[in-house]
């Protein structure tokens, strides 16, 4: 029986984390075919308080929808990083937003790939996208889900009117992601 694949997405209220995790379980289940769980977390307010997603997607039938220990996560602010960071298994994968995240335990033996995605959303113009940016990166560095089914599950989840936005700002991550594994420096910490 094959792991399942556990994942943290996590940042601040406001940063769609929640929408997120919503679009890679969905890609998972919906496109790949494959079985996925969401369970999402927020603070006490809801716009700038913490905030994280926690997605299971596996080959087989998922028995138990909560984190035991994350292979990946998706940390978007430096609160973030010190509250889930430490959680991540050895061998795992952390992705952190570049500007607000600067890893601090060097001793740990995750690989960390940085993506500048809130800049890189504010330079398209519309800094709201920054967590479809993240998506994409994902998609591209763990290829957990294929490139195919996550723009397909980011095209159907976002609202009416800005699939285009959204599937540039996709493909913006992606390309990044792309780029960085083809470097000879490919992790950053």
């Amino acid at each position: 029986m094959k792991k399942n694949t556990e994942i943290r997405i996590a940042g601040f209220g406001g940063q769609g984390i929640i929408l997120a995790g919503y679009i890679i379980g969905k890609a998972a289940a919906i496109y790949d075919g494959k079985f996925s769980t969401l369970i999402q977390s927020f603070g006490p307010e809801a716009r700038g308080s913490s905030c994280s997603a926690q997605v299971i997607i596996s080959e087989s039938q998922i028995l138990y929808p909560y984190l035991i220990q994350p292979n990946i996560a998706i940390l978007l602010s430096r609160d973030a990083y010190d509250k889930f960071s430490q959680e991540v298994e050895d061998s795992g994968i952390m992705l952190i937003e570049k500007d607000l995240v600067q890893p601090k335990d060097k001793n740990k033996k995750s690989k960390i790939y940085a993506i500048p995605a809130t800049r890189l959303a504010e330079e398209m113009g519309r800094k709201i996208v920054t967590n479809i940016i993240m998506v994409g990166f994902f998609s591209a560095i763990t290829k957990i889900t294929s490139y195919e089914a996550t723009r397909q599950a980011v095209s159907s989840s976002v609202p009416p009117g800005t699939e285009e936005l959204n599937l540039n700002a996709f493909e913006t991550g992606y390309q990044y992601g792309k780029k960085l594994l083809e470097s000879p420096r490919k992790s950053v910490a």
